[in-house]
């Protein structure tokens, strides 16, 4: 018999699904602008047309983003992005050992989901790295580029525009092998489809009690 929990409020799964929207078309707008074709000037899509959906899109996650952060400070959903530095790094150990080995041999979850804790330790370590890290520097780095004036003219001889593309480029690389690896773990519910079915109705299912 599975165990239920209300994990997922509305303002959340709209947030959710908009925010991985709007990252893929980002991908493929920046991929499509990295490697336009010189004869063809498109890649997967037209270079004018891949710089005004990614300047749209930058534009609306932003504000998404703002969203999440204030919901967070207003709601209980922040608690679940707390981390406790005392213990992360056994913790971190324990559950990277129960990925590698334990699920394999059908040990049951180190760490639970409650409603106290949605995450685990791995999940939150990467969640907050991600989102109250990674997220603002591909924000301000994009705004960077879209006002090229107010960037810093050079550090050590290199061009300030230069390093704000390539921080802005990595960034959005290493976020983007973040969403693989999200969507991955996404499977590792009591059934493949179990943690999608989550984001549709905000219960997470459990067979654990």
């Amino acid at each position: 018999m599975s165990h239920k929990l209300y994990l997922y409020p509305k303002w959340i799964r709209a947030w959710h699904v908009l925010n991985a929207l709007l990252f893929l078309i980002l991908i493929i707008t920046g991929i499509s602008m990295q490697y336009t074709d010189k004869v063809t000037n498109s890649f997967i899509i037209g270079f004018d047309w891949a710089i005004a959906l990614h300047n749209f899109a930058a534009l609306v996650i932003t504000i998404n983003y703002m969203i999440f952060v204030t919901g967070n400070v207003m709601t209980k959903n922040g608690k679940h992005y707390m981390i406790n530095w005392k213990t992360i790094w056994k913790d971190l150990f324990v559950q990277f050992k129960f990925y590698a080995f334990g699920m394999f041999k059908g040990e049951k979850h180190p760490f639970p989901i409650t409603e106290e804790s949605k995450f685990n330790p791995l999940q939150k370590f990467a969640y907050v790295g991600a989102m109250y890290a990674g997220f603002p520097v591909l924000i301000i780095t994009g705004l960077g580029l879209l006002f090229p004036e107010i960037n810093i003219r050079g550090l050590f001889g290199v061009s300030g525009l230069l390093m704000t593309d390539i921080l802005h480029i990595t960034v959005g690389f290493f976020l983007s092998i973040f969403l693989v690896i999200h969507l991955y773990t996404c499977t590792l519910g009591s059934k493949p489809t179990t943690l999608f079915k989550g984001m549709i109705n905000g219960y997470h299912e459990s067979d654990e009690h």
